[in-house]
């Protein structure tokens, strides 16, 4: 008898089954027949061969049916794991059997299912390691948590004293079969490598280097760190290592500040002790040089003044051997030309006379002396 839920058998027509339910009549016939209960079977009654399930030739029916339906999944599925694109900034490595196989590019690309095993590595991505601090909130406003990594961040130096680093590595996959296998745990290797490097070089100089020299101890620390990644084949290539701070332990910061402001104000002394210098000493030379290039100039002026005295007194001795009279009265009269102008009074002088007359006075043009004024009005 139908239940309430289920439409009387004659009400139905019977038509071809749907794919759905031959592959659900396929799947309990093969669970019967695994379990060991074949519908409708049975022994009989005299003991003979087994009875066949009434349920056989329905088997038989539906798997032609259902049969390409599998192998179609089954092709799908094998053809979807065939195929399989790499995108840009990627590379793909093709494990066959385990074993490497073959490194492809970005594109689409065909491998074997079921044999060929991929590998996708991006080798565009700037990956970066954080040392002596951690970023919590990247952003712009980001935060970091500098605590709790006092045993990779605390550097010993060459002379015995100890720094607070904090830096950055980052690199890119150069070779991603050397990344994936040759390296077990690559990022690991970068942090233990790095802090490898920054003691070494620290270690080779002393405190006020490790604070003042940043750009030089990055460059060693970079060509350090990628000569033994190289030498353990990691496939990485280091893009930059940048030293975010470098800071005396916070115990002794105190007393650093106190060297430092002193250090400062020595500088600051030596400083204007060269201000001064540059200003006093060129300033000096200066006035020297000037002093003894007149000196010279004036030795040279007298030379040549003595020549030129010494050459016209050779020509005058010349023309006096020549006629003497002639020129002895013409070095009178050149001689009175140059001192009369200069003269403002002359007096006469007269033996028989107790007082000096003046004759003539050369200073008053047009005037004559008074004694001579007296004795014409007498």
């Amino acid at each position: 008898m139908p239940t309430p839920n289920q439409p009387p058998s004659w009400g139905r027509k019977k038509g071809p089954p749907s794919p759905e339910e031959l592959i659900a009549a396929l799947l309990k016939k093969i669970k019967d027949h695994f379990e060991g209960h074949p519908e409708g079977g049975g022994s009989s009654s005299g003991g003979g061969a087994p009875a066949q399930p009434s349920g056989s030739p329905l088997i038989w029916t539906i798997l032609p049916k259902v049969l390409p339906v599998v192998v179609i999944l089954i092709a799908f599925n094998l053809l979807s794991a065939a195929l399989y694109t790499i995108a840009p900034g990627e590379r793909g490595v093709v494990l066959r059997l385990g074993r490497f196989y073959a490194t492809t590019d970005p594109g689409l690309h065909v491998k074997l299912p079921l044999i060929d095993t991929l590998r996708k590595v991006d080798v565009e991505h700037v990956r970066k390691e954080e040392f002596g601090f951690r970023t919590k909130v990247p952003g712009e406003k980001t935060l970091y948590d500098k605590g709790g990594f006092n045993n990779e961040s605390l550097i010993l130096t060459g002379d015995k004293n100890v720094v607070d680093a904090e830096w950055i590595v980052q690199y890119k996959v150069q070779d991603p079969v050397d990344f994936l296998f040759k390296v077990k745990n690559t990022e690991q290797a970068v942090r233990d490598v790095s802090e490898t490097a920054i003691r070494r070089v620290m270690g080779d100089h002393d405190f006020d280097y490790a604070l003042q020299s940043r750009e030089a101890i990055e460059s060693a620390m970079a060509k350090n760190l990628q000569e033994t990644l190289n030498s353990y084949q990691s496939g990485i290539k280091i893009v930059t290592v940048k030293l975010q701070d470098v800071n005396p332990p916070e115990q002794v910061k105190p007393a650093f500040n106190e060297v430092n402001e002193a250090d400062q104000d020595m500088k600051r002394l030596v400083n204007e002790a060269e201000e001064n210098y540059n200003q006093v000493i060129p300033k000096a030379k200066g006035t020297a040089k000037k002093i003894l290039e007149e000196a010279q100039g004036y030795a040279v002026e007298r030379v040549n003044l003595a020549k030129g005295e010494t050459a016209r007194f050779l020509s005058i001795l010349s023309q006096y051997q020549v006629a003497k009279e002639v020129t002895r009265k013409r070095m009178y009269l050149e001689t009175m030309q140059k001192v009369l102008p200069k003269v403002e009074a002359i007096y006469l002088v007269d033996k028989d006379q107790r007082a000096i007359l003046p004759f003539l006075d050369l200073g008053q043009k047009g005037a004559a002396p008074a004694a001579v004024k007296a004795e014409a009005a007498h």
